[in-house]
């Protein structure tokens, strides 16, 4: 059966749509409970996936597929990523109401939204302007007050406010940034998708109290390439 168009459809639509969706993350975590190590993701998480209305962060003509479990345009070559992973990067990030998060590639705001009914404080940096700009006014509409964007290179992370809790990078490099390890606090997690474009894995980073850095890769993945992080 067709969806309806954007225009026809209704706040009850797109509720019962977020809960099919919600059904669809859990059987897919069910699948892929070998590599997670878990067979269910924290119910935090995905109470912030049952709140955070994604079509208020997808392109308007997209709308009606807000709710598909699959990645969306969101311009500039650049996508908005599918609810699964958007789940499991943020499920393995094991936030706390205390934790400030550095977010690299804000896109249109999705993530950075999830992130913020989680953790304390999220600093989002995207490279593209007019990105950037949407994404401010889509997490202002939504009342996300604890929310810091801004527009520049993320490989470099954000200095002025680190070292961070939790970081989240939303773009792939062939490797990982030295300067997002070096602004991750002892005892924080990093989640980023590395690797060559046609092998990315989804690898949890995690530095210990003492400073000492270790990786743990869980799914293979495809994001597009983090701006400037490319060799060359």
């Amino acid at each position: 059966m067709p969806l309806p168009s954007e225009g026809t459809m209704t706040d009850p639509d797109f509720s019962a749509l977020r809960q099919i969706m919600l059904a669809e993350i859990a059987a897919k975590t069910i699948y892929d409970s070998a590599r997670l190590g878990k067979a269910a993701l924290d119910p935090r998480v995905m109470t912030a996936m049952a709140k955070v209305p994604r079509h208020e962060f997808v392109l308007l003509e997209l709308r009606p597929y807000a709710y598909a479990d699959r990645p969306l345009p969101s311009g500039f070559g650049k996508t908005i990523s599918q609810p699964f992973i958007v789940a499991v990067m943020t499920d393995l990030l094991d936030l706390h109401p205390t934790d400030t998060v550095l977010e690299i590639g804000t896109g249109l705001g999705y993530q950075t939204a999830i992130l913020a009914e989680l953790a304390q404080h999220v600093y989002t940096i995207e490279i593209i302007e007019e990105l950037a700009v949407q994404a401010r006014q889509r997490l202002a509409r939504q009342g996300h007050g604890n929310v810091s964007c801004k527009m520049g290179n993320g490989c470099g992370g954000w200095p002025e406010h680190a070292p961070f809790d939790k970081v989240m990078v939303t773009a792939a490099p062939e490797l990982i940034p030295t300067q997002l390890i070096y602004q991750l606090k002892p005892g924080g997690k990093m989640v980023i998708p590395a690797g060559l474009p046609d092998e990315q894995q989804l690898i949890l980073v995690e530095k210990d109290a003492s400073g000492a850095v270790s990786t743990r890769e869980t799914l293979p993945v495809l994001f597009s390439l983090l701006e400037d992080a490319e060799p060359g």
